[in-house]
Order: structure tokens, then sequence, then C-alpha cells
């Protein structure tokens, strides 16, 4: 067979190294010989000898999904072999973490990761439940970080000198390090439509950066993650 199908921009090619690779925009490759971690329900293919298991998040992390519905629901892939992950047609991109670093990041952000990489659900500081009962996945040690956001994102230098306010519904992730707090402001749509509610912002402070995604949350697809 012949046609723009098979040409080498969508041809999968045998992996040259182990490991996480962007396969294209929307598709995270993991060349496999020995353990991984994934989001469940993320596997849209794969080849060789591999085994899926759904990993626990431990009382402490159950209780924080049930309290806000945030979590990061896992699955550990074991053997030899490629498998390919991808997560409603999102865009994709590879983190690479260093010892020191320490990157939050909100779960419904997070695709899949080296084993050697540590994580912890923590509460946002500042935030709290009250904020939206914010939640996020706080990963250090070395290795990769597969991440998916819809559209591309804005990575936003934060300083001493200008802090940077996000959406909370839109913000994907940030230096674990910055300080966080809630700041409340009348919206500008509000004022439109003639209401007196209230606008919260995350608000970063210190030397890092902050990733957000062009849209917001919608209330069903915050209920899906």
């Amino acid at each position: 067979m012949k046609g723009d199908l098979f040409s080498s921009e969508h041809m999968v090619q045998p992996a040259y190294a182990p490991g996480m690779s962007v396969q294209n925009a929307k598709t995270i490759k993991y060349a496999l010989n020995g353990e991984m971690l994934a989001r469940q329900g993320a596997m849209i293919a794969y080849r060789g000898n591999l085994q899926f298991e759904r990993k626990g998040q431990g009382m402490g992390g159950m209780l924080k999904r049930a309290v806000t519905g945030e979590g990061l629901p896992l699955m550990t892939v074991r053997g030899q072999g490629e498998a390919w992950f991808a997560h409603e047609a999102q865009n994709c991109f590879v983190v690479e973490i260093d010892p020191g670093d320490a990157l939050t990041v909100n779960g419904r952000n997070v695709l899949c990761f080296d084993p050697t990489l540590a994580y912890e659900i923590k509460t946002v500081k500042g935030a709290g439940v009250t904020g939206g009962g914010l939640f996020n996945s706080v990963f250090t040690g070395q290795g990769k970080l597969g991440l998916v956001c819809e559209g591309n994102p804005l990575v936003i230098p934060v300083s001493h000198q200008q802090p940077v306010f996000v959406d909370t519904d839109a913000v994907v992730g940030w230096s674990a390090h910055l300080h966080t707090s809630l700041h409340r402001s009348q919206s500008f749509g509000s004022m439109i439509r003639g209401g007196s509610g209230e606008a919260v912002q995350l608000k970063l402070e210190g030397e890092g950066f902050v990733v957000v995604r062009p849209s917001e949350a919608t209330p069903q697809k915050v209920q899906q993650h």
C-alpha cells in the first residue's frame, strides 16, 4: 500500500535507546527493559513482553482523592518491549528532572515517568481546601517525566521582583520551591455579567517558573480527572 499514512512521519521506527521519548506531538514512547509508571488507562499500544498492574495510592492518596477529586491513579508497567502512551489527544512533553530539582504538577497532567523519580501528593501551600482543595504531585530525584497539556503550554518565569498570578484551573505545574498563596480579585467576566463573585488566582513568588495551559478546566473534565 501507498499513501501519506505510510510516510516516515507516521511510521514507528525501532527504539535506538531505552527510556522515554516523544513519538509525536500527541504520544510518548517508552522503550522498556525493567519497570516504569504511567497513568492508568493511558497505554494505547505496545509490543513485546509487558505486564500492566494497577498501583495503589495508599491511604493518604485515597483520602485526598475522595475529598478533592484530585489524585494520581497509576499503573506499573514491567517487562521488555515498547509501549505508547497518550491521553485525549493532548500535547505531550518530556521533562528531565535532575538531583536537587523539585517539580509540582497537577495530577491530571501526568502521563508517565521513570521509576527513579519519587513522587508525593501534597497540599498546595497557602491554598487549602477553601481554595478548591489544591493537591499536586511533587516529583524529585533523577529521571524523565512525561506530561500532557491541552494546547501548547506557556512557561512563565517567576522572580522576586515579578510574582506571577495564575488561574487555578489552568495551572499545570511549577518549581516546587516557589511560595504559593491565594489571591482574590473580581473577574472582568463577573463584572460584565453584573455579578459580585470573586475570581481566585494562585500567586507564585520566588525564583523559578510556572507552566499554564491555554484553557481552563471545565467542571466535567475536572470530575473525570
